[in-house]
């Protein structure tokens, strides 16, 4: 099983992983940046486990970030 890992203090809220996945996205209105739902934090960084059904996806929209602030392990 994969896992997401989001280092959301460095995020710059383009947006770009809410548009791929917006079931696992929220953009806060708060303060702009990208949220990843039901995702554990520790220190601002978030981890989410994700099926293997949607791993691919999750692999080009992490690409996609244009700060590279996402990986998948």
């Amino acid at each position: 099983m994969a896992k997401i890992i989001h280092y959301r203090n460095k995020c710059i809220g383009c947006g770009i992983c809410f548009e791929q996945q917006p079931e696992l996205w929220r953009m806060s209105k708060k303060d702009g940046k990208a949220t990843l739902v039901k995702a554990i934090a520790k220190k601002e960084i978030y981890v989410l486990a994700i099926g293997t059904h949607i791993e691919e996806p999750t692999r080009e929209m992490a690409k996609a970030c244009p700060v590279k602030i996402i990986k998948i392990v």
